[in-house]
């Protein structure tokens, strides 16, 4: 058994910027532009795993075994979820229905401002409580792309908006990871994070319309903005606070959406906003078909029904697929689980990370059925025999759609193995010491630690997990309550979640914007430290200061 050494170069302050390398050389690689996002993930896999054995002492056969471990995880679930959600989209292409749903949702407003807040938003939002894990991202972008939208705005929007929501993603999933590691209540955790985000549920929708057409395209649309966040926020808080924590983000969304567009029924803009690109610099505007000359046809009913099929069968599966009772059904039939011999309890946690040391274990549970991508599937097979394609015709779109997203899944694969390799390695939890060490400013940097968490993994529940007991020991210590901290990781995460690789490659996959993800982490991230600071700023607030200090919970 190998145990993780957190200070191997006896100085915090090298160790952290040893352990920062490899994220640090992914982010400015895909920033940089000049090398493709799947060769920039294999680089950074190589340089974490020279740094793990070289620097950390781990032995070189762990560092394989957990990157390999990572590779498959890549895949099942992330890459498969991608892979059906974009072939999904691309059946609804070939039939037409896309193009009638385009019309559809112009139909509810032309106006591109509000077609983001009712997509972007409340939409993702309803895809990310019902299974989260990048499915509001793949989903929405598609629909922004075949909405007219350029593929920066398509992409980096749909970042932006897939952050409030992210805390109670997948039915409450990050709540469960929080409360498995810190022993906490899920239902006290479930309510501080709904004493947090809601603020940005209130910002966030302003943010997105300012980010996409500036400070007076925003100000022109505040009615329509604050109506989609009120009843956004407003849900989120009286149901995490109230009810529980696992329906927060689907009461919500359905709440929101079906708010704005009653209030679309009433109220326009003056002046519609058409265009399709940032009003800041949009280089993606090249990549865009010439507008079609063709007058526009309003769909019929029935027609719109049709086009929303899809869809529909999706929003179901995806809600039966994210029960609990769903997964207890079949998890215990359809599972394979297989045991990393040789990494499997090899790898030992110790104080101060854990209270008490701890093993890893490494197991990988193929959950094939249960898989939220198998949803997707189904659902996609079930819209083919609606639409009567034939068996040959779905299996040779099928194999188009894995040839399409071969270097996407190459990427996603090889960033889940860094995640992988540094939680392994004690990589992740040398940076958490760093924040850990910042005494009364801990509450502001232990929300960024949530940030940082969500970035090298792309999973608020995977940062919970691997920061949760840091949370609450940290927190004890300096007489902050965990229940505070602990939910300050999630929250803090939230923005994580615009920034870390496999997002950013997911979301330039369902745009089809390929090898530009550098230009996507550059025009989203400086959004996502500014949010993240709101977020610490908050924290630092209920931490400290009266009156916040009332919205605490104690334990």
């Amino acid at each position: 058994m190998w145990s993780q050494v957190y200070n191997p170069l006896n100085s915090m302050v090298l160790s952290t910027i040893a352990a920062a390398i490899p994220v640090v050389l992914l982010l400015v690689m895909i920033a940089s532009g000049k090398i493709k996002a799947h060769l920039a993930a294999i680089t950074a896999l190589v340089v974490a795993i020279l740094i793990s054995v070289v620097v950390f002492t781990m032995p070189a056969g762990l560092a394989i075994r957990a990157s390999i471990l990572g590779v498959v995880t890549g895949l099942f679930p992330i890459g498969w979820i991608v892979l059906n959600v974009i072939f999904l989209y691309r059946l609804t292409v070939a039939t037409g229905r896309f193009k009638i749903l385009e019309q559809a949702i112009g139909g509810v407003t032309p106006d591109r401002r509000l077609q983001l807040l009712l997509i972007a938003f409340s939409f993702g939002a309803f895809f990310e409580g019902a299974s989260g894990f990048g499915t509001p991202v793949a989903v929405t972008g598609a629909i922004l792309i075949g909405l007219g939208f350029s593929p920066l705005a398509a992409s980096g929007l749909s970042l932006i908006a897939n952050t409030a929501p992210v805390a109670y993603g997948a039915l409450g999933t990050p709540i469960v990871g929080l409360a498995s590691v810190t022993g906490l209540d899920p239902y006290l955790l479930g309510a501080m994070v709904g004493r947090q985000l809601p603020f940005f549920s209130l910002i966030v929708p302003f943010w997105v319309v300012w980010a996409f057409a500036g400070w007076r395209g925003m100000l022109a649309v505040w009615p329509a903005i604050l109506v989609c966040a009120l009843s956004f926020a407003i849900p989120q808080f009286v149901i995490s606070n109230f009810i529980n924590p696992w329906i927060v983000d689907i009461g919500a969304s359905l709440i929101s959406m079906a708010a704005l567009i009653l209030f679309l029924r009433v109220w326009q803009p003056k002046k519609l906003w058409l265009s399709p690109a940032l009003r800041s610099k949009d280089e993606s505007m090249g990549t865009l078909p010439p507008p079609s000359t063709e007058p526009a046809v309003k769909p019929s009913r029935r027609e719109v029904w049709s086009a929303l099929l899809p869809w529909m069968i999706v929003c179901v599966l995806l809600l039966v697929w994210g029960s609990g009772w769903f997964k207890n059904l079949v998890n215990p039939i359809f599972t394979w689980n297989y045991t990393v011999e040789g990494l499997h309890k090899m790898v030992q946690k110790v104080p101060p990370v854990v209270a008490q040391p701890a093993t890893e274990s490494a197991i990988f549970s193929f959950t094939y059925l249960s898989y939220t991508g198998t949803a997707m599937l189904i659902a996609a097979l079930i819209y083919g025999a609606v639409i009567r394609f034939s068996p040959w015709r779905l299996i040779q779109e099928y194999g188009r759609t894995i040839w399409l997203l071969r270097a996407s899944l190459a990427t996603i694969s090889a960033m889940l193995a860094i995640g992988t390799l540094t939680r392994f390695s004690g990589l992740d939890a040398t940076l958490g010491l760093a924040f850990a060490a910042t005494g009364v400013l801990y509450p502001f940097f232990g929300t960024l630690l949530g940030w940082l968490g969500v970035a090298l993994t792309g999973s608020d529940t995977a940062s919970n997990v691997l920061f949760g007991g840091l949370q609450k020991i940290t927190s004890e210590q300096l007489g902050l309550s965990p229940i505070l901290m602990g939910a300050a990781n999630s929250s803090g995460g939230v923005m994580g979640k615009m920034i870390d690789a496999q997002s950013i490659v997911v979301a330039s996959t369902a745009t089809g914007w390929y090898g530009h993800e550098g230009t996507i982490l550059r025009f989203v991230f400086w959004h996502s430290i500014v949010l993240a600071c709101l977020v610490g700023c908050l924290v630092m607030l209920q931490a400290y200061v009266h009156p916040f200090t009332l919205m605490v919970i104690h334990p």
